[in-house]
């Protein structure tokens, strides 16, 4: 018989708790100070700021685990979205091909995702309330509601107790085409015990019930009614309940649907095929074919509802789609909230649009646009009454919402403060019967991706590019024989700096410059490295004092 003393379990986030994207959950368990089992909670990616400098993704770090993967017993998912899933086929070679369980749909979407990238790998699916032991850990899914079909809360029991991870859910007593959530297994769970919480707290700041998704049906239906032109739907790719809804109202008021964006066609391929969207076959056109229709009898579902850069919106809205052209009786309708951070971006777009004469419609002027998929305060109070834990780790928000979370749950239900525990990227706690604590911080770094492979985008590259997008770039191009003199002028070319034809005197003074710095020392042997470093931080100050910029500087030798 295992005595629990020897057993210690430790949580480590690699990515969800310090921003709403890139969620990563590590569950260790260490018997007599030895690390035993890893299980891994979702594998997700973030949304960068820096896209328009040619970043597509940030990462979760995977580091920590890289010496550790054969300790990893599995990888679980929770549901469906970007920021919980498209993380893995980057990193599932790395982690050492663990087993991955998923719900239904999750299933599908992930295994469409790894074979875009070629690899093959096994997603089995999960039957809710099932137990699957992961060596010395026991976990089980519970169905929840949230924005996407087939999202699951997960029960974790260790030796030391059970921990419930509550990622990204909200209570929907009535949802349009699925259960509502199985509240008999969170209150079984919560009457068994649960040692810890992590939950949603990105909808904290919200009052009352968060609205149901059958709210927006009948919003779409409205708001295509009064539409004389395209009725131009945006969403997340994987939002299928919410696709679903505004091709019933497009079926209603007899409108051909076409689907815009990469992301989007697949997801609805996907989910027609799982049959999710049974008016598919009904109602979908290609997008060629899209001019064949007068306006007021179509309907665009359209990736990019976060201006993601070179998505299928933002391509509209830059005039760059060859089948669509958005006029004036146009209307847009974002059917989903910013993520935070994307704010400004998204305004940006709102205001493009509107510039074409488009009528855009967006959460802040109509409520019952979009019901947010993550549970407002009562909800969030709800499961806290039903799981009864003894910690809470508030999860899937910016560190904002969990200083505010912590506030009101200690103010509301009367919960320790000092037991909700709040984490940034990298931080670890542990737990031991009955208790737990912050350990030690993991160090973390920002993976991005681009077009040509992961993590080869480091911060001095991304800083290159930064100072290219902003300042412009200045090449020169020195050839000079064995003993470091000059063969013949300086050749020095610039792009986004300057313009060269009216700034002689400016590119002169560098000449004369460089000459000067290349005169022969005596005693001297010619160091290359030390010479375009000297070169280099003599025109950047000559750049900043004439121009007040400090472009990308890179120098050339050529020695013959």
């Amino acid at each position: 018989m295992r005595e629990k003393g020897e057993y210690k379990v430790r949580l480590v986030i690699l990515g969800g708790t310090t921003d709403v994207t890139k969620n990563m959950y590590v569950y260790e368990i260490y018997r007599a100070g030895k690390l035993q089992d890893i299980l891994i909670v979702d594998c997700g990616i973030g949304f960068p700021e820096e896209q328009e400098l040619g970043i597509d993704v940030v990462i979760p770090d995977i580091s920590y685990l890289k010496d550790k993967k054969n300790y990893i017993r599995a990888v679980l998912l929770t549901h469906g979205h970007e920021d919980h899933i498209s993380a893995l086929p980057f990193h599932f070679e790395a982690l050492g091909k663990p087993k991955i369980y998923a719900t239904k749909l999750t299933k599908v979407f992930l295994e469409s995702k790894f074979q875009e990238v070629g690899i093959r790998a096994t997603v089995e699916e999960v039957k809710y309330g099932k137990p699957y032991y992961l060596g010395d850990f026991e976990i089980s899914y519970i169905h929840l509601t949230h924005s996407i079909p087939d999202t699951a809360h997960i029960v974790i029991k260790t030796p030391v107790g059970t921990i419930y991870h509550g990622s990204d859910f909200k209570f929907d007593l009535t949802p349009p085409y699925e259960k509502p959530p199985d509240f008999y297994k969170i209150l079984k769970a919560g009457k068994e015990g649960i040692l810890c919480l992590l939950t949603d707290c990105l909808g904290i700041e919200r009052e009352g019930l968060t609205l149901s998704e059958k709210a927006v049906g009948a919003t779409f239906e409205e708001e295509m009614r009064k539409t004389r032109g395209k009725f131009i739907m945006t969403t997340f790719s994987s939002n299928i309940s919410r696709i679903r809804q505004c091709m019933d109202a497009a079926a209603k008021l007899n409108r051909k649907v076409a689907f815009l964006g990469r992301s989007m066609k697949t997801s609805t391929k996907i989910a027609k095929n799982l049959g999710y969207l049974p008016l598919y076959d009904r109602l979908v056109i290609r997008e060629e074919q899209i001019p064949s229709y007068p306006p007021h009898k179509l309907c665009l579902i359209v990736a990019g509802s976060q201006a993601q850069f070179d998505s299928a919106l933002v391509k509209l809205a830059n005039g760059r789609n060859p089948y669509v052209k958005i006029t004036s009786g146009d209307k847009v309708l974002f059917s989903s909230d910013p993520i935070p951070g994307n704010e400004s971006q998204i305004y940006a777009l709102i205001e493009q649009l509107s510039e074409l004469k488009a009528d855009v419609v967006y959460s802040n002027i109509h409520e019952q646009l979009h019901a947010s998929g993550h549970g407002n305060q009562e909800d969030l109070k709800l499961l806290v009454r039903f799981t009864q834990p003894k910690y809470i780790i508030p999860i899937g928000g910016t560190l904002r919402h969990q200083y505010v979370y912590q506030k009101y749950m200690s103010s509301e239900l009367s919960f320790d403060k000092n037991k909700i525990l709040l984490l940034k990227e990298g931080q670890t706690v542990w737990f031991e019967p009955g208790k737990a604590y912050k350990g030690e911080r993991i160090e973390t770094k920002n993976v991005f991706v681009d077009a040509m492979g992961v993590g080869d985008v480091g911060n001095v590259v991304l800083q290159d590019r930064k100072t290219l997008a902003k300042e412009g770039f200045v090449n020169v191009v020195l050839l000079v024989n064995q003993q470091g003199k000059l063969i013949k002028k300086p050749e020095i070319i610039s792009r986004g700096f300057v313009f060269e034809p009216i700034e002689k005197d400016l590119f002169n003074k560098a000449t004369s410059l460089i000459q000067r710095i290349l005169k022969p020392k005596k005693g001297k042997s010619l160091n290359i490295n030390l010479l375009r470093k000297e070169i280099k931080d003599a025109l950047t100050s000559l750049f900043l004092q004439e121009k007040g910029r400090s472009p990308l500087i890179v120098i050339t030798v050529i020695q013959v």
